[in-house]
């Protein structure tokens, strides 16, 4: 190695120690804002940096650097935590997953791998940043998000949020329009910029989680559980049951936000709202880089916009902590097993990585992928390719890594929770002719279910083409993949995913074990590059001048879809929608707070209040099914309550818990019905008012 060489080896392992006492002082002396923004992204990045300095992965492009040193990072955060939990309670240490031990543990393994790198003398360097007008164009989107955000929360003005959502559509537009507006590594960026930008206009419209009738607030309670008592234990009290059991053995919704939670000094909840929904934002990049490869990168940039689009990605996924961090895991997965810059032991240790990170964040997901990966194997298999990327070595090695893990976590709850879906799927099968067994959302999908209005059927119009562009551009696709030097690889995964979706249409009961609308978003990590080549076939058979013709049909289609899926439409005509960013104070209380979850103040301080200044081993505490599942399960201290119908009898210093779904509607609500104050009113005959905020009131049976 030259002195060239070296001195940059050495002024880079000065640079980690300088921001190691940096991070040490900005902690100890507790400074806000710089130990947030500095804590984070030293750990985020710098030590999965680090490890690929030391895996040689001088070939890659800077944002896949960039991805890919997040994603070790957040995977050593993990293992880290874990060892140090089990090793270090059965040493006696009842805390182990305190700041000061995390600190040092993180610190002295980042410190290793810079003694490393600087024993091995190799040094990676990263190509200048290209700047340009664009790049500070697409980085004031975050920041148009958090304004609209602010004004739509104190000012109940969504005018900003309105023009934001139309400042994306310009982007995208342009981007499309002009051959100098993107380029390789800006497009990673504006990727980047528009979901972190989505993703907070949607989180931070809210101080408070909101659930969107999701698992949120069971990952919540998981979380919760494990900052309070500093150790993550897998054999804990409510592992048996099948539903929390499940959730608590997920590292990413245990160790990793614990971890940034006390490093960061930052509220579990904002580590929820704010840090996972950045670290999510990548996913997207990820993609982006993948598909470049075979499409090109305004194509895959077109495709990145119709990932993002979906209404899923920046609602529903919020409220599904573990499957955001999973997600990032599961990308980077398919980045490793399509990558051709990347030798076989750099391969195989990310793979192995990057594995432990998705079984450990996401049961479902990772069975996806187990499935996923095994059709390909077959798939390859059948046409005699011999694959250098997805192996059987390393399908082996997921595998035993995916059901040790589930079967010795958690009394086996998630292995349990599979076989359980296994079955759901098997016993609807008798229901094969019912249309209805499907699920209303994928009758709705198949343009079977009845709009409620003009403006939905538009919606659904949109959302339909894509559907057809997509199936047309599967079958162009098929025709043509040899032609556009698409991998074995990659024609394995799409096949199956278009196999996936057809028999989540098909099989009863299947798109319910996790929700058709979760199920259709993770296929759009292989299904979205096929609407663009679907837009592309069609330019090509109706008009010569098909890039025209291409440019027209992908902005009038993706800009009116993403309009329509934001809630943009519904929002500026008045009619029904479901964004909350948007629409929220023209809602009903029981769309806003029953089916979105939406948790307003005053419901919070309720629940707060109960956690407070109620014993709960002494007493019960009854609610009704929105409220238990919602409000308290987040804002109290106990994870089950008792639900209230109106045959409901209050024991002696019981407690009735009524949120701001109660109150404004004058309702309760059971499983499947409601009843109204009146019908309710011998239940409160012997209770007395307690806690009292204009919008949650608590009662009590003192008598």
């Amino acid at each position: 190695m030259n002195k060239d060489s070296k001195a940059d080896v050495t002024t880079q392992t000065l640079l980690v120690l300088f921001l190691q006492i940096v991070i040490f002082s900005v902690i100890f002396f507790n400074i806000p804002v710089f130990r947030q923004t500095i804590a984070f992204l030293y750990f985020s990045f710098v030590p999965g940096y680090l490890l690929l300095i030391l895996l040689n992965t001088s070939r890659l492009e800077k944002f896949e650097t960039l991805t890919l040193a997040l994603g070790l990072s957040l995977v050593l955060l993990m293992i880290i935590g874990l060892l140090m939990s089990e090793l270090l309670s059965t040493l006696g240490f009842s805390k182990p997953l305190s700041l000061w031990p995390m600190l040092i543990a993180m610190s002295s393994l980042t410190l290793f791998l810079a003694a490393a790198i600087q024993l091995k003398s190799e040094a990676t360097t990263i190509p200048p940043n290209r700047m340009s007008r664009s790049i500070m164009v697409f980085s004031i989107l975050p920041i148009l998000s958090i304004i609209g955000t602010i004004m739509a929360n104190i000012y109940a003005n969504s005018i900003p949020l309105l023009l934001f959502l139309l400042f994306i559509v310009a982007l995208f537009a342009l981007g499309i329009i002009s051959n100098r507006f993107l380029y390789s590594s800006l497009g990673s960026f504006a990727v980047l910029m528009i979901a972190l930008a989505l993703l907070w206009h949607s989180s931070l419209i809210s101080s408070n989680i909101t659930t969107f009738g999701s698992d949120v607030p069971v990952e919540y309670y998981a979380l919760k559980s494990t900052t309070n008592t500093e150790i993550w234990t897998p054999n804990n009290p409510f592992a048996q049951d099948i539903g929390y059991g499940r959730i608590h053995a997920m590292l990413s919704v245990t160790i990793l936000p614990t971890f940034y939670t006390n490093l960061l000094d930052l509220n579990a909840i904002w580590t929820i709202k704010l840090l996972i929904p950045l670290i999510f934002s990548f996913v997207p990049v990820v993609m982006y880089n993948v598909w470049k490869k075979y499409i090109g990168v305004k194509y895959s940039f077109i495709a990145t916009f119709l990932f993002m689009s979906q209404a899923t990605f920046y609602t529903e996924m919020l409220a599904l902590i573990r499957q955001m961090v999973a997600e990032v895991f599961f990308a980077l997965l398919l980045f490793v097993s399509l990558d051709t810059k990347l030798d076989r032991r750099t391969r195989t240790t990310l793979f192995l990585f990057f594995s432990f990170g998705l079984i450990t964040s996401h049961y479902a997901l990772a069975e996806i992928f187990w499935l996923f990966s095994l059709f390909t194997l077959l798939f390859l298999f059948i046409n005699r390719h011999q694959s250098d990327k997805i192996t059987v070595g390393l399908f082996v090695l997921f595998s035993v890594l995916m059901f040790a893990w589930y079967v010795f976590t958690s009394n086996s709850s998630v292995f349990e929770s599979f076989l359980y879906f296994g079955d759901y799927v098997y016993r609807q099968l008798g229901d094969f002719f019912n249309p209805a067994s499907r699920g209303i959302t994928v009758l709705r999908g198949l343009g079977i279910e009845t709009p409620p209005s003009m403006w939905n059927m538009f919606g659904r119009v949109f959302a339909y083409i894509v559907e057809a562009l997509i199936v047309v551009g599967f079958l162009s696709f098929i025709k043509r993949y040899k032609d556009r030097n698409f991998s074995y690889e990659y024609a394995g995964y799409t096949i199956i995913s278009m196999a996936f979706l057809a028999a989540l249409i098909v099989v009863p009961g299947l798109a319910s074990t996790l929700n058709m609308t979760r199920f259709y978003h993770i296929l759009l990590f292989f299904l979205a590059p096929l609407c663009v080549l679907g837009a592309e076939e069609i330019s090509r058979i109706v008009n010569k001048q098909r890039n025209s013709l291409l440019i027209i049909i992908l902005i009038t289609v993706l800009s009116s879809y993403f309009l329509f899926q934001s809630g943009f439409v519904y929002e500026v005509t008045k009619s029904d929608s479901w964004s909350v960013s948007l629409s929220k104070n023209r809602m009903s209380p029981l769309r806003l707070y029953g089916e979105l979850g939406y948790i307003d103040s005053s419901s919070a301080f309720g629940a707060q209040w109960i956690s407070n200044n109620v014993d709960l081993n002494a007493s019960i505490v009854y609610a009704d099914v929105i409220s238990a599942s919602n409000v308290l399960r987040v804002y109290s201290s106990s994870l089950y309550y008792t639900l209230i119908d109106n045959l409901t009898t209050v024991t002696h210093n019981g407690v009735v818990y009524l949120g701001a779904l109660n109150v404004e509607s004058s309702k309760i609500y059971g499983l499947n019905t409601s009843w109204n104050y009146t019908e309710m009113a011998p239940l409160f005959y012997d209770l007395n008012v307690v806690y009292a905020n204009g919008h949650s009131v608590v009662y009590e049976n003192s008598g």
